[in-house]
């Protein structure tokens, strides 16, 4: 079975049904039962035009179901009549379907599971092991997001700054399970830069693309974290920044500057420096001025600092951060960072201590209680 074949077919075949006057939750149960299908009888008899075959089989299935079930009877006159098998229509459907499952009405966490599973053709089991949950659990969020959108017409105008921002917490969930959610987002967004004509769209893309290219040196052999400028810069993936930088470029030159280009902007700086030694912080701090004018998000403002620390001083990033609410996620590690810029081992090793203790994950924490630790032995080894 050709996997990446059938995802890439799975929305347009979902559109399909729901074109025609399914509801989505029962036209996406039936395009999963036409998958079964397929995974069935492809591989001995692959059919000449998969699309339409889905299609097909996926019609009936609806149909079936629609018959059995006699709280449906009043759509019977509008699904009685099979349309005849024959080629799908070559149409990409695939946008509606992003702003279909990053609708209003649904959580964060179910948009994104909505996506996954209606874009990006992932099983339910997949998305569970990618957010390390219980099948049933995810099973149980997709049900609810499905019956929540089922009464949305797709002639409505979507908004494509929901849907960057589900694809933007897709990648962000990083990479776990079987599924590299990371990779899957990249997959998507381009999928979608080639179905929209939106200077964030590639924003976007750009800036997945170029964190991306540095995850090979993002983790140690023992799966520690490496900060950015401890990495080696020859395992970043070189065709994935040239490829950002270039499709960066294209949406900068249309002078629409979004959040997205913006960080990607910043990411760029950092992708092109051959050491960090030798990375612009000046211009990166002027990057950071144009997206915190560009959002109120208050992360914009701590990471301004730390540029700021690299770019002025270490006393001029802690005066910075100074300014910001010290409650910020983050906030006690950039201000043990700086700290320890600044030659304060004794607050900065107090610092990371204590932004352990605050850390979200596993690997933060192992990391900045690794920092405390190596500042006092430095202290130590001083006395």
């Amino acid at each position: 079975m050709d996997e990446a074949l059938i995802r890439s077919l799975t929305p347009g075949v979902l559109t399909v049904l729901v074109r025609r006057g399914a509801d989505f939750a029962a036209a996406e149960d039936a395009v999963q039962d036409a998958l079964v299908e397929a995974v069935r009888g492809w591989p001995a008899d692959p059919p000449r035009d998969p699309k339409g075959w889905l299609v097909t089989v996926a019609w009936r299935r609806f149909l079936d179901a629609t018959r059995a079930d006699t709280a449906r009877r009043r759509r019977e006159d509008r699904v009685e009549e099979e349309p005849a098998p024959g080629p799908a229509p070559d149409v990409d459907d695939t946008l509606q379907l992003y702003f279909l499952c990053a609708h209003p009405s649904l959580t964060p966490s179910s948009a994104v599971a909505l996506t996954l599973r209606a874009v990006g053709g992932l099983t339910t089991r997949q998305i569970a092991q990618a957010y390390l949950v219980p099948e049933a659990t995810m099973a149980q969020r997709i049900s609810r997001a499905k019956r929540t959108v089922s009464g949305v017409r797709f002639d409505r105008p979507g908004d494509v700054a929901t849907v960057l921002r589900v694809l933007y917490l897709v990648f962000n969930e990083g990479y776990s399970g079987d599924v590299d959610l990371a990779a899957e987002a990249v997959r998507l967004t381009r999928q979608l830069a080639a179905s929209v004509d939106h200077p964030e769209v590639a924003g976007l893309l750009a800036l997945m693309l170029l964190h991306h290219a540095r995850r090979a040196a993002r983790t140690a052999p023992d799966g520690s974290l490496v900060p950015l400028a401890a990495q080696d810069r020859g395992r970043w993936d070189t065709a994935s920044i040239a490829e950002g930088v270039r499709i960066l470029q294209a949406a900068l030159a249309r002078d629409r500057l979004g959040e997205f280009q913006a960080q990607a902007a910043i990411a760029a700086l950092h992708a092109d420096a051959p050491t960090a030694g030798e990375t612009d912080w000046v211009q990166i701090v002027e990057w950071y001025d144009e997206l915190a004018r560009l959002t109120d998000n208050p992360v914009v403002l701590l990471n301004r600092a730390v540029a700021v620390g690299e770019a002025d001083g270490p006393r001029a990033g802690l005066a910075a951060l100074a300014a910001l609410d010290d409650t910020l996620p983050r906030h006690t590690a950039v201000a043990a960072y700086l700290h320890e810029r600044d030659g304060d081992l004794d607050t900065a090793a107090r610092l990371y201590a204590e932004a352990a203790h605050k850390a979200p994950g596993l690997a933060e924490r192992d990391h900045l209680t690794r920092q405390a630790a190596r500042l006092n032995s430095r202290r130590r080894e001083r006395r």
